[in-house]
């Protein structure tokens, strides 16, 4: 094809008409006419990378707006093992990975929240009580092509501020005839210890038609199980301005000083710092089954059902230790910026936990489809869905929760924690029996608890389109499209917490329970070796192993009623505290759009004009347990106690309309270079437990986490206003360059406020007069007056129940509750520039694609600050390189993932309560695909994933605020498919 010549005044022309087309024409609806509303037939039998890269090419091409495909490289063979990962291909697409595998995805900066997942145009439901996809769950043999629309269409379901993702799988019709594809894979993780060391997957698909091809069936079905271990150090929170000791032993603060030497600013200490070896099993099912049925040759009925399964098992031990602070602090180091590098801290405990629990996430859908073509000029189809996603963290059949048995010891001298060299904080303990090794014999029951927390998300949607071609009057109009949709989503789940059982706190104690042989010591010469500070360089370089079932039925048998009373030792979650929450989302919407055609100045002009009108009615009800008093039960644990008798449930309700007007318009500057402006609103729902009424305070208020939150049912949507630029270059079969600039301008972003505030007849034991007496009496002995000290001393003034514990007194001040409540609040912007390259080498077989993104915008966390804050999460730069060679048979990909360091979350597990950021670092990882042609038909293939066993660390405020760091270990498979 010759390509049209053009000079700087033609592209500046081009520019102006793009301008002026954006201004000048009125606003209506429109929809994309391209070919990914219905999977064509050479997207499951063009086989190989390149033809996979063309299409997705094609896509992007021929799409009106911003679009990304990837496409299946043939029936039953998707670029990747994962959908995620796949995904993350897509320039501005970046993962976040559970288990080593990525599971949800960010876009543009925008998290798994602000982006909406659809399955052929249908909107999914979140995984449990979420509105995040997890597309881990999901098989990828079955899926013929994602599209990611990164700007707005009115035809759309809203709900994908950051992008949109349609998940398309094939449809028998649309290609004719029998065709069947099996494959088998080995899977060998290298992490793993306890399971088995190649486990299977397997995967069949089955397509054919019938009668003249009017009845058409096609049926995919796939099975796989990976076990794996994950190693890592974690520390659950940092505390802000902590208690500090009055005499301290040897303080090192290299904060700033004032002009009096004294240090200014903030500072930090950890709450504990814990180590922990977790064991899974993974078992994911999937099936899907499609009829079509062509009544004549203009009506088409289409019934499919896809449902998926997915079990996880997991069985881990952690070691570690807890702290509180004041006087328990003997000695500190700070660095420049506040955050304690070293620590000597007195009391509480060093334990060894046990922990079991089996997760299930099962979901289905079910839809029908009716397409008429009603003539040559009207088109009608009706589509309706009902989709759902469970998931339960109770589905272990014998407990039916999940648990932790934690068992240590407070006969302790002090703790040190100490992160000045490394990349691991060191932990030790030195023990009352003279060294840094616990005995078997010392060990005792400190506490287990057991939950079980499933969540439901159900989506019940029906579709009415009409699409209008204009054959009868000479104007640029191609179509019009028109809709409507009702969009029923509900959300709920529930919360059982055993509380704390079994005496919690080495008093009375427990140790002869728990046999000397119960408990095996290993060392920690292959543990986090990838890590400098790892393996043997751990200070503190045993551990105790024991067998979590065990441990159950001895406490089981022995702490009963008789001996414990309420403290007695039950192993069920709904034997404490209990909840439940649920959220309604009833959207009906209306949506006009049109397709314009015309040139202008000889350029080739695509409009296309579209509005989208929602209302939505939200409904909140929350099962509300009645708080009676905080009783301290050990030196480190506080406990809510909650009233007797059935709790009530309280419903709210809110409701919201959007309109969502956008416009596309592209520029053919010449045959291969294309111009592209897109300008739409989008939206994102609030998140769930935002949305949920009532006020919940935490179940373990120790001091320093005295929290709350309380929901906000009428918080409107984020709603954000788009501009998006982009100019590319189709200069060869498979080739191409493109660069974009894309602007978010995000209004009623969500903050969330603190607000300190007391409740009636919730006392405070921390420093009331029975606290400050047992301090005056330790002080008089000359003696620390750490916790410990402080709640023994207490209990031998008399002050303790029948089961050992502290109950408050109303002359015992109230407690201040920091209550954190989300509001809708200011306007954030986003920017960015993608770029992206794709180059087929001739001939030779070689070729590469590369692409990145560079994001910025005012929604940053401030770490300096320890106001609240509401910045966006999963905001980073990311980049993808992608070299192959497909020729003679082989087919060979190798492909670098890099997503620069982000903020995961606001709040940590035992931050304090200025809730503080979780950051991850850069992380990048290598993958290798091989595939071999031993005939037309058959093929094996080796897969090697994260190549140099790449592992994932991350911090608070600042690099030194320690949070996790994970390893798991390369991936490798061998397999073979046939095609029939």
């Amino acid at each position: 094809m010759k390509t049209k010549t053009f000079t700087k005044s033609r592209v500046a022309a081009a520019v102006s008409v793009v301008l002026t087309a954006g201004i000048l024409l009125p606003l209506q609806a429109q929809e994309s006419d391209t070919a990914l509303a219905e999977p064509q037939v050479e997207i499951i039998e063009v086989r190989g990378i390149r033809g996979s890269l063309a299409r997705s090419m094609d896509v992007k091409r021929e799409s009106s707006g911003v679009v990304d495909a990837i496409s299946a490289e043939e029936m039953g063979k998707f670029p990747d093992t994962n959908l995620a990962e796949s995904l993350q291909r897509i320039t501005g697409v970046s993962v976040s990975r559970v288990n080593g595998e990525g599971s949800q995805i960010t876009v543009r900066g925008f998290g798994p929240e602000f982006n909406l997942i659809t399955l052929n145009g249908r909107q999914m439901p979140g995984t449990g009580f979420t509105r995040s996809f997890n597309l881990e769950n999901l098989s990828s043999e079955g899926v013929s092509a994602l599209e990611v629309y990164k700007t707005a269409r009115a035809e759309n379901p809203s709900g994908g501020l950051g992008a949109t993702v349609n998940i398309v799988t094939a449809k028998p019709l649309s290609s004719p005839g029998e065709k069947m594809a099996i494959m088998g894979k080995a899977v060998h993780d290298s992490s793993n210890e306890t399971g088995d060391d190649v486990t299977p997957e397997f995967a069949a698909l089955y397509s054919n038609t019938f009668a003249d091809d009017r009845l058409g069936v096609a049926l995919t079905f796939s099975s796989a199980r990976r076990d794996f271990q994950i190693q890592q150090a974690n520390i659950q929170g940092w505390q802000a301005n902590v208690p500090l000791p009055n005499n301290p032993q040897q303080v090192i603060d290299r904060r700033p000083v004032d002009g009096d030497g004294v240090p200014v600013g903030n500072y930090f200490f950890p709450k504990d710092m814990n180590y922990g070896i977790a064991d899974f099993q993974r078992e994911r099912t999937n099936g899907q089954l499609t009829l079509q049925y062509a009544a004549t040759d203009n009506v088409i009925f289409t019934v499919d059902y896809t449902a998926s399964r997915s079990l996880v098992g997991s069985e881990s031990i952690g070691w570690g230790i807890w702290n509180n602070f004041g006087d328990n602090i003997n000695a500190y180091e700070l660095d420049e910026q506040g955050t304690a590098v070293f620590a000597d801290i007195s009391g509480d405990d060093g334990s060894f936990t046990a922990s079991k629990g089996t997760t299930e996430v099962k979901a289905a859908s079910i839809g029908f489809n009716m397409d008429w073509q009603v003539n040559d000029d009207l088109q009608v189809s009706f589509d309706f869905h009902d989709s759902n996603n469970k998931t339960d963290n109770g589905a272990d059949k014998g407990s039916g929760n999940s648990g932790q048995v934690i068992l240590g010891s407070d006969q302790l001298i002090t703790k040190f924690y100490d992160y000045r060299s490394g990349e691991i904080p060191q932990a030790s303990i030195l023990w009352r029996n003279g060294t840094n090794e616990l005995r078997p014999g010392e060990i005792d029951s400190n506490f287990s608890q057991f939950f079980d927390s499933p969540g439901e998300s159900d989506v019940q949607q029906f579709q009415l389109d009409s699409t209008w071609y204009n054959s009868k009057f000479s104007i640029p109009l191609v179509k019009i499209t028109a809709g409507v949709a009702r969009t029923d989503q509900t959300l709920g789940g529930s919360n059982a917490w055993s509380g704390l059982r079994g005496g919690p706190g080495f008093n009375p104690s427990f140790a002869f329970v728990f046999p000397d042989g119960m408990f095996t010591r290993n060392n920690t010469g292959s543990f986090l070796d990838q890590f400098d500070g790892g393996g043997n360089a751990l200070v503190s370089n045993y551990y105790y192993s024991y067998s979590y079932d065990e441990a159950v039925a001895r406490q089981a048998a022995y702490l009963t009623e008789a001996l414990l009373g309420d403290n007695a030792y039950v192993p069920d979650a709904f034997y404490g505290p209990y909840g439940e929450s649920y959220v309604e989302e009833v959207t009906n919407s209306v949506y006009l759009q049109s397709d314009w055609e015309f040139e202008v100045v000889n350029f080739p002009v695509q409009l296309n004009l579209g509005v989208r009108y929602e209302q939505t009615d939200v409904t909140s009800t929350v099962l509300q347990d009645v708080e009676r008093q905080v009783n301290w039960v050990s030196p480190s644990e506080w406990i809510m106690q909650y009233e007797e008798g059935d709790s009530n449930f309280l419903t709210l309700t809110g409701s919201h309309n959007m309109l969502l007007p956008m416009m596309d318009i592209r520029v053919d500057l010449t045959e291969d270079l294309v111009s592209r402006l897109s300008y739409g609103k989008t939206i994102a729902r609030a998140p769930l437990g935002a949305l949920g009424g009532g006020r919940s305070l935490s179940g373990s208020p120790k001091p320093g986490s005295r929290s709350g939150g309380q929901g906000n049912t009428n918080l409107q949507p984020f709603e954000s206003t788009n501009l998006d630029l982009s100019l590319e270059y189709y200069y060869a079969p498979g080739s191409y360059a493109a660069i974009g600039y894309f602007h978010k301008s995000v209004d009623n972003f969500i903050s969330n406020t603190i607000t300190d505030i007391t409740i009636e007849g919730l006392h405070d034991i921390l420093n009331g007069p029975r606290y400050q007496q047992a301090v005056a009496d330790i002080i008089a002995r000359d003696e620390q007056p750490g916790d410990t000290a402080i709640f023994n001393q207490m209990l031998a003034n008399g002050h303790g129940n029948a089961n050992g514990e502290i109950e408050p007194t109303s002359a015992d001040p109230l407690i201040v509750w920091s209550i954190s409540q989300p509001q809708n609040s200011d306007t954030k912007k986003v920017e960015g520039i993608e770029a992206a390259w794709q180059h087929l080498i001739g001939e030779t077989g070689f070729g590469f694609g590369i692409n990145g993104t560079l994001v910025d915008g005012d929604v940053e966390f401030d770490v300096n600050s320890l106001t609240q804050q509401s910045p966006l999460v999963g905001l980073s730069n990311s980049a993808n390189l992608q070299l192959f060679y497909e020729q003679f048979g082989w087919s060979v990909k190798l492909t670098y993932a890099w997503r620069d360091s982000y903020l995961i979350g606001v709040g940590q597990g035992q931050g304090s309560s200025d809730a503080p950021p979780q950051f991850a670092k850069e992380y990048a990882q290598w993958d290798l695909s091989v595939n071999k042609d031993i005939t037309d038909n058959f093929t094996v293939f080796f897969e090697g994933i994260n190549l140099t066993n790449e592992t994932e660390q991350g911090y608070g405020r600042y690099e030194r605020q320690f949070l996790f760091a994970r390893q798991y270990g390369p991936r490798y498979i061998l397999g073979a498919r046939y095609r029939f």
